[in-house]
């Protein structure tokens, strides 16, 4: 196990190295950034009163024809939310120092413009599966956009291994090892209750997991949070020196911890931008499977939605539980992963902060289960269609047991290697198909929010929409 450990690890060592991903993934980032004029930006406040306006907790139920724009997001921040922002970071620390949080930040921010790209596309490009349900995603804007089925079929089997198989074995490992050390409840046995609570939502299909994101994810982010900031107000002034720890370690490690972590800047660089990617998804091309589905007026609405949802995942979560760490000076060299995350809530909160966090692991886990699950469940329609459904949930079931109690680094490894093969063909589309996006956001921010007629109409308008993006393409190999 630990050469096949080792292996892994090596191949991730090139993969997440300074010369792939990290600059492809980054420089999308800021390539889109620019392109679209700091939209991350200019148009938060209005994202915000999109998500937030007319919010509600109960809408209408999901089905055939797609979810609302809510339970869309809920669904998309469900997957990004998980154990990227309780276990990941904390490892991301361990072996890349305080600084590693300022590197998941810049990614981050950049990121914002990309998943506002990766949501736009996959509205554009959404469509109708045999059954008559709206489906989307990477595969269809790769397929339709891109016009390239071989690049859509090796997207669609890297996102089935990447998250219905090894990224859902890395959420029930960390369930299953928080319940253990919290309350000593065996692996086998936490795993069990995962997978007969999964199979239950899984048979439910569009509608349960619709419906079970958007109360649950809420509930779940906000109850963290506000124990995170309990700490935060009782070590108050350890606030300070506890950011100055994160800018000089981004770029000092050593002096951040005074030796204790002996990490370097690239390891810094490195573990934040993984673990980064681990959390938020950006260009990864997990998240645009639920955006696709949400009904909006206009494309760029949801686009709009998916800033919102990284900014949540990363700017709020993920960096509640770097500063939990932080101010009780929990990174002592000798913990990582869920260990070291409950370590600093026992710090902060006494005996209890050991189940605080399990338990609150186990929400924001088990939703990413579900959202990472109906995610893969396109791709496997996109490539067999409805007859293979069935075995598909059966094969994740076996390996949420069996990724309760596997070996932690062996299944972060191999979700890390997954994650990153996955994000090549989906940023070859996005990428290739920028120009829409320019013209999208142009046509929103010049007609739609203006009162006059948009060139991408309603969401439900399929038919009329993709005629006018193929007539873009037309004109698009006339003019060349």
């Amino acid at each position: 196990m630990d050469a096949l450990t080792q292996i892994v690890a090596d191949i991730n060592s090139i993969l997440w190295g300074p010369w792939c991903l990290i600059p492809v993934l980054v420089g999308a980032g800021i390539f889109f950034t620019f392109k679209l004029r700091f939209v991350q930006i200019r148009q938060f406040g209005r994202a915000v009163k999109h998500v937030f306006g007319g919010l509600s907790f109960n809408g209408e139920k999901a089905g055939n024809h797609g979810m609302t724009s809510f339970q869309s997001l809920a669904t998309a921040i469900a997957a990004q939310v998980g154990t990227g922002n309780l276990a990941g970071v904390a490892t991301a620390m361990a072996m890349g120092g305080p600084g590693a949080i300022f590197w998941m930040w810049l990614a981050a921010f950049f990121g914002m413009a990309t998943i506002f790209s990766e949501a736009i596309l996959a509205q554009l490009y959404r469509s109708k599966d045999s059954e008559g349900h709206i489906t989307g995603g990477p595969s269809y804007y790769i397929t339709y956009g891109l016009g390239s089925k071989s690049l859509a079929t090796i997207f669609s089997v890297l996102i089935i291994i990447a998250l219905g198989f090894i990224g859902n074995m890395v959420q029930a490992n960390s369930i299953s090892t928080a319940f253990n050390s919290a309350f000593e409840i065996p692996t086998q046995v936490t795993g069990l209750f995962i997978i007969l609570l999964a199979g239950f939502i899984f048979i439910g299909g569009i509608k349960r997991i619709a419906g079970f994101a958007e109360k649950m994810v809420p509930l779940m982010a906000g109850v963290y949070v506000l124990g995170a900031i309990y700490i935060m107000i009782c070590y108050a002034g350890d606030i300070l020196p506890t950011f100055k720890e994160i800018f000089v370690g981004a770029f000092n490690p050593s002096a951040a911890t005074g030796g204790v972590i002996g990490a370097s800047v690239k390891e810094a660089i490195r573990y934040g931008v993984a673990r980064g990617l681990f959390s938020n998804e950006a260009g990864m091309g997990s998240t645009p499977h639920a955006h696709a589905i949400a009904r909006v007026k206009h494309p760029v609405e949801q686009g709009l939605a998916a800033i919102i949802g990284l900014f949540i995942d990363t700017f709020i979560v993920l960096t509640a539980t770097a500063l939990v760490i932080l101010v009780t000076g929990s990174l002592d060299g000798t913990k990582t992963g869920i260990e070291l995350t409950q370590a600093a809530f026992v710090k902060g909160m006494g005996t209890a902060g050991s189940g605080f966090v399990a338990l609150c692991l186990f929400f924001a886990a088990f939703t990413t289960i579900i959202g990472w699950y109906f995610f893969a469940v396109q791709n496997v329609k996109y490539l067999f269609g409805y007859k293979v459904i069935n075995i598909f949930s059966v094969i994740v079931l076996c390996f949420l047991m069996t990724g309760s109690f596997l070996k932690v680094n062996l299944v972060w490894e191999l979700a890390d290697m997954f994650n990153g093969l996955m994000v090549i063909p989906n940023i070859i589309a996005v990428i290739g198909l920028y120009k829409l996006v320019v013209r999208a956001l142009d046509d929103y921010e010049g007609k739609f929010i203006n009162g006059e007629r948009p060139l991408f109409g309603p969401s439900e308008q399929l038919t009329g929409r993709m005629a006018k993006i193929n007539t873009l393409h037309r004109r698009k190999k006339q003019r060349s």
